[in-house]
């Protein structure tokens, strides 16, 4: 029997490689991977469709599924999780010491609807109060380039948001003082960033937190270690062949399990949500990267709720709108 030939979009990460690299296939299915930057693979998908699989903004699908049936059918596969809110970068010269000092400031932002974004005014509204509407936002992608301009976005009530100029990028911006703060960054030149220089370098630029120390706090306050990526499957697909959804799921979790016999790649998330000393090794009997809906029900809720709470969608979507009915359970 032939096998069903899918086109498939991921990022290169360690989560990933091995299907990229064609060293982890699904039963039943070839897949014609290519590997993209998460900020480019999203645009293509959201305005051309242009893969039967591929990874996916959380937010963007959240937002997109708020407003319609969308193409796509979500797969509780999890390949990026962080705790974004962590990497707030600030200027030392103007009185940030802590969130609550982010209010009146100028604030840049690769794109306010995206995940990581979501993630820290999250973060930061529920943990520390800082309300989004009392900063001045900065969006470096402009509409035409943005995932934002393929799901209608607008800024939400109350939001004070400019683009920032084409001849421009956040990283110089705040080096250059031009910004106070930049509440994401991204460091790889694609199709839609354009950042692309380093502002850590600058005598000038610090992080907001310890890092280490408040992404342990949160997690053990919160027990959320934030999920940025989920998988989509063009829904014609698995409308026509709906054994597809765990086949690829099963492959998923192969890689997963693959990855856990290289101890770094095992042990990473336990130093993230510090968990663990970079010193130690021990067994570990708790996994925090878990795929399927059960298992990331409150991470989930707490996205699809956030999103309402920014003001990106009118209303909060069910898990079960955003995923496949047979992964509901998992």
């Amino acid at each position: 029997m032939a096998k069903l030939k899918l086109t498939c979009a991921l990022s290169s990460n360690p989560r990933t490689q091995a299907i990229v690299d064609g060293l982890v296939a699904p039963e039943a299915i070839e897949l014609e991977t290519i590997a993209l930057h998460p900020s480019e693979m999203f645009y293509r998908q959201l305005k051309y469709a242009e893969f039967d699989v591929s990874e996916m903004s959380c937010s963007s699908l959240t937002i997109a599924t708020s407003q319609a049936k969308t193409d796509w059918v979500g797969l509780p596969i999890f390949t990026s999780r962080r705790f974004f809110h962590t990497g707030v970068l600030v200027r030392t010269d103007r009185g940030i010491e802590k969130p609550a000092d982010l209010a009146g400031k100028k604030v840049g932002v690769p794109e306010f609807q995206q995940t990581a974004a979501l993630w820290t005014r999250s973060v930061l509204r529920s943990e520390y109060g800082v309300d989004p509407r009392t900063e001045h936002w900065y969006m470096e992608r402009n509409p035409d380039m943005s995932h934002g301009g393929q799901t209608n976005f607008t800024p939400p009530p109350g939001i004070d948001l400019q683009y920032v100029p084409k001849d421009k990028n956040l990283g110089q911006m705040l080096i250059d003082g031009e910004v106070d703060a930049l509440s994401h960054w991204i460091d790889a030149r694609n199709l839609v960033d354009r950042s692309f220089v380093d502002p850590r370098t600058s005598p000038n630029v610090r992080y907001l937190f310890d890092q280490a120390a408040e992404a342990k706090r949160y997690y053990a306050k919160t027990n959320i270690y934030p999920i940025n990526h989920c998988v989509v499957v063009r829904r014609s697909i698995v409308e026509k062949y709906p054994w597809v959804v765990l086949n690829l799921y099963s492959m998923f979790e192969a890689v997963k399990k693959r990855n856990t016999r290289e101890l770094d790649l095992a042990l990473e998330p336990y130093f993230d949500a510090g968990l663990l000393g970079k010193d130690v090794a021990p067994m570990v009997h708790t996994d925090l990267l878990p795929y399927g809906v059960k298992r990331s029900r409150h991470v989930l809720e707490t996205i699809t709720q956030s999103v309402v709470d920014d003001g990106l969608a009118k209303r909060r979507v069910g898990l079960d709108e955003l995923f496949a009915p047979n992964t509901l359970d998992l």
